[in-house]
């Protein structure tokens, strides 16, 4: 009973990460800023809005999680940083389709190396979801793959390799990584204030990108990083994907901008996959209480 509450608790929470995440693109937008100014800020106020949120839990409570929870949890901050800045460079390097086909793979990433390290065999109906969701996401961009540049290409497959990485170690290991994700933001940072160092400081809206930064990259990366306390690597990398779907239809709203057909049905697909495979959960949680009601009556 208590695995089946830890297991929901963990689709929960990561669903409310993942939902969060998708608006991160129109805030970005919003802003209105040189590529290396908006990473700043919203790195910088991510990392400070940690630390407060952190320092107040602790005086709050004996029981607030660590920032770095050993050797695990610096490696688990150190590939979230060397993800992000893979990822600002393939931004920079390669198509913007290349890009968020080639990120879905955290989802294929995650689920190969909790089978191999962690023993985790995939449930049937998470490997179908995997299927689905990949080739909802294909449908996506199908009409783009291949413009981008191999450079690009390989920083964003470093990217997802990093990111499904962090989460596999950080389900290895069971502790709280909610803060570590957030502490991951040194790296970039310091690559950010390198580069505006040298190109200057470029904003038109800086309020909504600390805004992002501040409240938004929190919540979302803090959530993210926790699911793996209470659920699989596949099924926290499935999540990621709501970005891939929603951010359009969030940019759609404000800025006029209708996604293609095909990002509609890939998009449907990618919603009703994950609706899908929560539902099944619930069965097969319901099936579980009920044999074990049979065998125990008591």
């Amino acid at each position: 009973m208590s695995s089946h509450n830890d297991h929901q608790r963990g689709l929960l929470i990561t669903a409310i990460g993942g939902l969060t995440l998708t608006v991160d693109i129109p805030l970005i937008r919003l802003a209105d800023g040189e590529a290396w100014t908006i990473l700043l800020l919203r790195t910088g106020t991510t990392f400070v809005a940690t630390l407060i949120i952190w320092a107040v839990w602790r005086s709050l409570s004996a029981k607030a999680p660590q920032l770095i929870p050993g050797w695990s949890g610096l490696s688990v901050a150190a590939l979230y940083g060397l993800g992000s800045i893979a990822f600002i460079t393939g931004v920079y390097s390669t198509s913007t389709a290349n890009l968020v086909f080639i990120l879905a793979f955290t989802t294929m990433f995650a689920a190969l190396l909790s089978w191999l390290f962690l023993k985790e065999r995939p449930r049937p109906l998470t490997l179908a979801a995997l299927a689905l969701m990949i080739a909802g996401v294909t449908i996506i961009v199908g009409d783009s793959v291949g413009t981008g540049h191999l450079f690009g290409d390989l920083m964003a497959l470093c990217s997802a390799f990093m990111i499904a990485a962090a989460i596999t170690i950080s389900r290895a290991s069971g502790k709280d990584m909610g803060f570590t994700a957030l502490i991951g933001v040194v790296l970039p940072l310091a690559v950010a204030t390198l580069m505006v160092s040298k190109v200057g400081f470029h904003v038109n809206a800086p309020w909504w990108i600390v805004f992002n930064g501040a409240v938004i990259m929190p919540i979302s990366f803090f959530c993210l990083a926790n699911g793996p306390k209470y659920i699989s690597g596949p099924e926290v990398a499935m999540f990621y994907l709501l970005e891939t779907v929603l951010a359009p239809v969030w940019v759609w709203m404000i800025f006029a901008e209708a996604p293609s057909r095909n990002s509609l049905i890939g998009g449907a697909i990618l919603i009703m996959t994950l609706i899908g495979h929560s539902l099944g959960q619930l069965h097969e949680g319901r099936k579980r209480r009920a044999t074990l009601a049979v065998s125990h009556p008591a």
